[in-house]
């Protein structure tokens, strides 16, 4: 007898219709959305992350969606944490749980169960990291993870001066680099009974989507997002301003680039975090891959054949 919680997930790359179908397959199956994206966690944050707006979740339950403030630090073994109780949560109601979005890294590690390697915690060393970035500069101290652990480094900025104290301090700590450790994290059986569904989409058509996506956020405030929640923050909201969308607009407010200039770079960088995207979801042979113009239909009878309903 198959114990374990249906679990249907929806990811693709961004601009995909992800939303919508999620939204759509809830309504169907009496299901509600979690939330599988890095960047909708954050309060406030809502046009650069293309947050659904009330009227479009149609009256659908979502969750993880504004769970923290943009200040705090996030990683993957909460968000993982908190969407293994939700999943729980959801299915004890009588309702399935529907995980929607892009973030691969959150997505994969919890349905595949995984247990995480932690790092060790040396809060002496963490305080000298501080003060020698408040002594010395945020870049100072950067150059010092860029040498112990330049692949970390090309993943933070600078100014997440929290995140580059914390991989220093992982690799002095354990001699190892955060992507080793993560490296010797291990997924355990899955509770899940899941079926996993990509979007695939004709390149020519996501790339449209995606600029059409940057220009509709530009009309709906983005930059007056950036403004109110953003600038007055920096470097404590550093995490958020890296991220697509936010970054290229503050270059834009500190005269690092043109408007015109800021819009290309935006829909660049976005083109290529989508292609990022599709070769993540692409590695996985578990996943079902369909086609844009055949859904929902075609999600429909995977999830009813899969589990009965």
């Amino acid at each position: 007898m198959n114990n374990k919680i249906p679990l249907v997930i929806i990811a693709g790359a961004t601009a995909s219709g992800k939303t919508s179908l999620g939204i759509e397959l809830a309504k169907k199956f009496s299901g509600e959305v979690i939330s599988c994206d890095s960047m909708q966690i954050y309060k406030n944050l809502d046009i650069g992350t293309a947050k659904p707006t009330k009227e479009e979740m149609q009256g659908v339950v979502h969750h993880m969606i504004d769970v923290i403030d943009p200040t705090e630090a996030f990683s993957v073994e909460r968000y993982c944490s908190m969407a293994h109780e939700i999943i729980r949560d959801i299915y004890s109601r009588g309702h399935l749980p529907i995980m929607v979005g892009g973030t691969g890294l959150y997505a994969d590690n919890t349905v595949y169960n995984t247990t995480f390697c932690a790092p060790i915690r040396d809060e002496a060393l963490s305080g000298e990291l501080l003060k020698y970035a408040q002594t010395h500069g945020n870049d100072a101290l950067f150059k010092i993870l860029q040498e112990e652990d330049p692949e970390k480094a090309k993943t933070l900025h600078p100014n997440d001066v929290k995140r580059v104290i914390r991989a220093i301090e992982t690799k002095r700590t354990t001699g190892k680099t955060r992507e080793e450790l993560d490296s010797l994290s291990r997924p355990e059986e899955s509770p899940y009974d899941y079926i996993y569904i990509a979007i695939d989409m004709d390149r020519k058509l996501l790339y449209e989507r995606i600029e059409k996506r940057v220009d509709i956020m530009l009309k709906d405030g983005l930059l007056d997002e950036v403004k109110k929640y953003i600038l007055p923050h920096l470097p404590k909201m550093s995490t958020a301003a890296a991220a697509i969308g936010y970054r290229e607009a503050v270059w834009y407010f500190k005269g690092l680039c043109t408007y015109e200039e800021m819009v290309e770079l935006l829909k660049r960088n976005t083109r290529r975090y989508a292609k990022r995207q599709l070769t993540w979801f692409r590695k996985n042979p578990d996943i079902n891959h369909l086609a844009f113009d055949s859904l929902p239909e075609k999600a429909a009878e995977l999830i009813k054949n899969k589990f009965k309903i």
